[in-house]
């Protein structure tokens, strides 16, 4: 575990670091400045060593709760998306002057889900944090709570954390949490021990992941920080999994946490939203021959597989693909709107072009936009 942590650490350049709302907050709800204090410290200490840092930040809501006299999370999303109003400010005020102590200058960047599953979106995204890295900001990146509808959220920054790392091509994830790695049970059970590595899906054999955190304040648990470590650990990108007090050690290479080693190949950033972090808008009905040209040969999905649309969607949406019963194949960025397609079903592209014109004879959905589900 040793060699493996330091190599992987050491060597890392670029690196997401993501913080939870309970290792930044109080009990009660407001941000905590000596815990805030100590992360940054930490991450200038990595800066100076050259490494390029992105911060993953929850907080924004957990921080709005005092100033509006919450004692705790609201459940309802218009409140939610107050008290991140509220926060947001305040968190990044607090960045802003403990990183101003190093000489540092900290850039915020707001996400919703559709700034990285719609192309020009996330084009946009990558292009504004490497530029901010390039200037020797430290990007500070969150969800965009206060405009995030329920349909449109990633559900935790766990996530957002593993498709950032994605987006900016990090060498490495970091997610800290209240605990110092993933246990094979809960933590607090007695004779729980720490996984120190998870080489694959096998390592989590018999693994009780369960929900994590007394503080309240947060949306995450264990369960997400696995399934973020998938996300990322799948695209090619090592994580390490170990709690807030423990960022220096993480961040220096010293045995800590849980390491995730990395299981994937990097893939194209749109295929990893498409995977991950999507919904289809609507469907298309694919006949078994599509399916099996899809599927098995990999090809693109031409008007004249589809025999039924669902649903209302633009061109550029996600869409879901479905065999002859319904059941789920793929997910894809279609390249027409939901009205115009039953024009095109069950028709040769040839025909489409001879009858409506060349702009009618491309791909429903091009292979290189789809995703195997």
């Amino acid at each position: 575990m040793t060699d493996h942590l330091r190599a992987t650490v050491t060597a890392a350049r670029r690196v997401v670091v993501k913080v939870g709302s309970s290792s930044l907050t109080t009990a009660e709800g407001g941000i905590d400045p000596a815990r805030i204090s100590h992360l940054v410290d930490v991450l200038a200490d990595a800066r100076t060593r050259g490494v390029e840092v992105v911060l993953v930040s929850s907080g924004a809501i957990a921080a709005g709760l005092a100033p509006l006299g919450l004692k705790r999370r609201p459940r309802a999303l218009a409140a939610q998306q107050a008290a991140a109003s509220v926060g947001q400010g305040l968190l990044v005020h607090r960045y802003t002057e403990e990183l101003a102590r190093h000489g540092l200058t900290a850039g915020q960047v707001l996400l919703t889900l559709d700034d990285v599953t719609r192309r020009a979106h996330y084009r946009n995204a990558h292009q504004t944090v490497t530029k901010l890295l390039e200037l020797g900001v430290l990007p500070i990146v969150n969800e965009n709570d206060t405009v995030a509808t329920s349909e449109i959220r990633f559900g935790d920054n766990d996530r957002l954390a593993a498709l950032v790392a994605h987006l900016v091509h990090a060498d490495l994830l970091v997610l800290l949490s209240d605990v110092d790695g993933l246990y094979d049970g809960p933590p607090t059970r007695p004779g729980a021990q720490l996984i120190a590595e998870v080489r694959s899906e096998d390592d989590l054999d018999g693994v009780v992941v369960g929900a994590i955190g007394a503080a309240g304040v947060g949306t995450g648990g264990m369960v997400t920080k696995v399934e973020a470590a998938a996300i990322a650990t799948g695209a090619g990108i090592p994580v390490v999994l170990t709690s807030a007090d423990n960022a220096g050690a993480a961040l220096a290479g010293e045995p800590t946490g849980t390491l995730f080693h990395a299981t994937g190949k990097r893939r194209p950033t749109r295929l990893l939203w498409l995977r991950h972090a999507t919904d289809g808008k609507g469907a298309l009905v694919l006949d078994a021959g599509a399916v099996r040209a899809v599927v098995e040969r990999r090809a693109s999905l031409l008007a004249a597989g589809i025999i039924g649309v669902q649903g209302e969607f633009t061109a550029g949406d996600p869409v879901d693909l479905l065999d002859p019963d319904g059941r789920l194949v793929g997910r894809g960025l279609v390249n027409f709107d939901a009205a115009e397609i039953p024009d095109l079903l069950g028709r040769s592209s040839k025909d489409l072009k001879r009858e409506l014109g060349a702009g009618y004879e491309r791909e429903v959905v091009h292979r290189d936009d789809l995703v195997l589900l």
